[in-house]
């Protein structure tokens, strides 16, 4: 006899392909990087979001609890196992929801505009103060303006005294890594940059 876990892979295959990884205790069910579902071996948990949290919690799906030695963590994932058994046409309704809500919560966090200038590699709040203070609001004009053009207006509202590893630190927090990790022809470019 196959298992329901089995049952519920087979069945999310009419959704498009998707992978999964080990969350939770169990299993998460992802298409395009966005973690949609948690399978245990007796329920299905779905991904709750917008409204479709309110429709979950009517149809009396109760929420995921990871318990974890001494802790408990309760997520937003909604068990619909009972909706998979008896009702297939309405579970699969939520599992499109809930595919449609993960993916667009995962464009918006990778979009930065929920990200703070703090949030990016290299960055600290007072570097972020820093940089809002010299007029770049945000991540998406602190990444349209570039690490040149950043330094730039952090040394004229600061002073000309900066440490050019202020420069490196912006450029190494648009590419998403540790300013350390910058290769010398990139560290030239900007500082000709800053120069012209």
């Amino acid at each position: 006899m196959r298992s329901l876990k089995a049952d519920f892979f087979n069945y999310l295959r009419e959704f498009g392909s998707y992978d999964k990884r080990s969350m939770f205790g169990g299993t998460g069910i992802f298409i395009n990087n966005a973690m949609y579902a948690i399978l245990t071996d007796q329920s299905i948990f779905l991904r709750g979001g917008e409204g479709l949290d309110q429709q979950l919690t009517a149809l009396d799906c109760n929420k995921f609890k990871h318990i974890k030695r001494s802790t408990t963590a309760v997520v937003n994932y909604y068990d619909v196992t009972q909706l998979f058994l008896y009702n297939k046409e309405l579970c699969g309704e939520l599992v499109k929801k809930s595919i449609t809500v993960s993916q667009k919560e995962k464009a918006y966090k990778q979009s930065g505009h929920n990200k703070r200038l703090r949030d990016l590699p290299n960055m600290r709040l007072t570097l972020e103060r820093m940089v809002k203070k010299a007029g770049v609001p945000d991540v998406n004009c602190f990444m349209s303006l570039g690490a040149a053009e950043v330094y730039r207006k952090v040394r004229n509202s600061h002073g000309k005294d900066l440490d050019v590893k202020l420069l490196w630190m912006f450029a190494g927090a648009m590419d998403g890594c540790h300013w350390t990790l910058l290769k010398e022809d990139r560290k030239q470019g900007l500082l000709e940059a800053i120069e012209g």
